[in-house]
């Protein structure tokens, strides 16, 4: 058996496996890793196009849309790699980009995920950080997700500012993502309740919390399209974000200690919803509401809560930046981090 597992998840997904399926196969060392598509029951013609025209990729076709989180968990449960890499169908590899990512995960088995640096995958040619993932994610003290190269909506040009050498990271994206297969399955995998977005999040902090460090390696890097699925500003993509992230702290947190957090998160998001009906965003005001409906019937789902807070054992995650970047007008995270060095 070869080392890694390179496994796609696709979803009615022709256009973009026709897109990008043939730069993860040349760009991928044959000789260590193999590609595995694993579709969760595409309506279109995605089986027809990978059996006719990829017959070198291995197809592992799923009977119906179990979303990305409970898709993985089924796929990965049925390959068993040593190591496995979640890669998005709309990513494109070039030569060599796994190589290093493996390379690092053999020589530091305290490490449980790696990430390459993620790139959008752009037109006009300008290295731009994709919103996904950029150079390596953190959450902030409120519990906001954000990236070394991506605050909010405003992403950074990738000018080498983060090559200087491999970093510790809280999360790393799910477009790319390498982690050690046994501890994916020793951790519960992916959560499916979260369907899709921040589940790499939440996989990422249980990682943690089982007592390994996640990186992101710059001499890798891959090129994301990014909003394959619900692009931004779709209703449902609000929903999942702020139903997610409410469920995300709930479960990771100390009871007490998520508590008080869930509580100005409630305060925080309500003042979001006030902003989405001044906007005239009632889709997106409406999906805010969904979201805290279906947190408070969810989070009894969840009765095990971990005993230490990992929020604060990073500097990065000290960091308030909603205050950071709309009151002080804070874009690149080199600025953010001043005062927190």
């Amino acid at each position: 058996m070869k080392k890694v597992a390179v496994i796609i998840l696709n979803w009615n997904g022709t256009k973009l496996l026709r897109r990008y399926l043939p730069t993860v196969i040349a760009g991928t060392d044959d000789a260590i890793a193999d590609i595995i598509v694993a579709d969760n029951g595409s309506s279109d013609d995605s089986l027809q196009v990978l059996e006719r025209e990829f017959p070198q990729v291995k197809v592992l076709p799923l009977d119906k849309n179990y979303g990305f989180a409970q898709g993985y968990n089924l796929a990965i449960g049925q390959t068993m790699y040593p190591y496995t890499v979640m890669l998005n169908n709309d990513v494109r590899t070039p030569q060599g980009w796994l190589n290093p990512l493996l390379d690092y995960m053999e020589a530091h088995p305290d490490v449980g995920a790696v990430m390459p640096k993620l790139l959008h995958d752009c037109e006009d040619g300008k290295p731009m950080f994709d919103y996904a993932g950029a150079a390596g994610g953190y959450i902030d003290c409120h519990g906001y997700p954000y990236c070394r190269g991506r605050i909010f909506e405003y992403v950074e040009e990738d000018n080498g500012q983060y090559d200087d050498g491999v970093k510790s990271v809280f999360w790393a994206t799910g477009a790319c993502l390498m982690v050690r297969s046994q501890l994916y399955h020793d951790v519960g995998g992916l959560d499916k309740d979260f369907f899709a977005h921040m589940e790499e999040i939440d996989l990422c902090w249980r990682i943690r919390l089982a007592g390994n460090d996640l990186v992101m390696v710059p001499s890798s890097q891959v090129y994301h399209l990014g909003g394959g699925s619900l692009p931004q500003g779709n209703p449902r993509k609000t929903y999942l974000n702020f139903r997610n992230n409410l469920l995300l702290l709930h479960k990771n947190l100390p009871v007490e200690e998520g508590k008080r957090l869930l509580f100005t998160r409630r305060l925080m998001d309500t003042l979001a919803f006030g902003m989405a009906l001044a906007k005239f965003h009632f889709g997106d005001a409406a999906a805010i509401l969904r979201a805290h409906r279906d947190f408070r019937r969810m989070r009894s789902h969840y009765t095990a809560h971990p005993a230490v807070n990992l929020l604060k054992q990073l500097p990065e995650e000290r960091v308030n930046i909603v205050t950071a970047h709309y009151l002080r007008g804070v874009k690149l995270f080199p600025q953010l981090m001043i005062r927190y060095n």
